[in-house]
């Protein structure tokens, strides 16, 4: 980061060393939640491609139409073995019909990243609404493209597969030589972590929707069960860790916040794609919450400077 202070530059080499370790590239932007100029970043502003991490400004543009009574959040809507999306949780693994609210829906993407609960509260919000609410919170570089669907669809073409199935393994062969254009956030759901952390901001200080809407946010976000990634790195009782992990081939990331006891909170969002292909690499996923707890010690130890 150019023009970094001493205290900044010191925590981009040990988080710069932390994710060569972890044989990941990583993108990091950590900042106090109530004195954003005071962060830790590293390559904050490029975009990459995120995975289900497009389910949090998914998210804020339901809550906004719902805001402004264009949807009824308790709108049921039923789902069938057509509607199902690959994914490995929720009603994805599901084989009967099943009749949920729109909200109950959005508490499911984001709580358990359910793949076909996020392709059905997007084809009811339209993606024109996700980019709208991008350009009016100053999300420049945040983009949807028609979220796990349409990635899923790039995903068969880019690797000339004939199922998803295929296409997953092939980007999961260390010994496949996967095309470029398959991590280019060009035409995938993609954003910057310096977008994820505005939005996360404007979410956890009541402007992203309605003081009712931005409760109801926060609490989804609180119930992801994932502990391996953001919240690895703050293994305490009295820490509160709310996030949204995305995964995407090689691609690992979070964008959360961590608020301490004390009352001080920080908005946390690395990125990262591995050296390796392989499905299972704990420390690409632990790496991810070791170098937001570098970055937030390294503010709480410098704050007012």
């Amino acid at each position: 980061m150019s023009g970094a202070t001493g205290w900044e530059a010191r925590a981009q080499r040990a988080i710069r060393g932390m994710f060569a370790d972890a044989g990941v590239r990583g993108w990091l932007h950590v900042a106090d939640l109530y004195r954003p100029e005071a962060c830790v970043t590293i390559d904050p502003d490029e975009p990459v491609p995120v995975g289900s991490v497009y389910k949090v400004p998914l998210m804020a543009a339901f809550c906004r139409l719902a805001d402004a009574g264009t949807l009824d959040p308790r709108e049921r809507m039923t789902l069938g073995p057509a509607d199902r999306m690959p994914g490995p949780t929720g009603i994805s693994i599901l084989r009967d019909d099943i009749t949920l609210s729109l909200r109950d829906l959005v508490v499911l993407m984001m709580s358990v990243s359910d793949n076909t609960a996020a392709d059905a509260v997007l084809r009811r919000v339209g993606t024109e609404a996700v980019d709208a609410v991008c350009r009016e919170l100053g999300l420049p570089f945040t983009r949807i493209h028609g979220g796990v669907a349409t990635t899923f669809a790039q995903l068969m073409a880019e690797t000339g597969t004939e199922s998803l199935g295929a296409a997953m393994r092939r980007l999961a062969d260390n010994d496949a030589t996967v095309p470029p254009v398959v991590y280019s956030p060009l035409l995938k759901a993609s954003a910057t972590p310096s977008d994820m952390a505005r939005l996360l901001r404007a979410i956890w200080t009541g402007r992203a929707a309605s003081a009712e809407s931005c409760a109801f946010m926060r609490d989804a976000m609180g119930k992801q069960p994932w502990t391996h990634r953001l919240a690895s790195g703050f293994p305490y009782d009295d820490v509160t860790v709310s996030g949204k992990t995305g995964t995407f081939g090689s691609m690992r990331h979070e964008a959360g916040v961590v608020e301490l006891a004390d009352g001080s909170a920080y908005t946390a969002v690395v990125f990262t794609q591995a050296a390796r292909a392989d499905s299972r690499l704990p420390r690409a996923d632990a790496v991810i919450g070791a170098a937001a707890r570098i970055a937030v010690e390294e503010l709480r130890g410098n704050e007012g400077t």
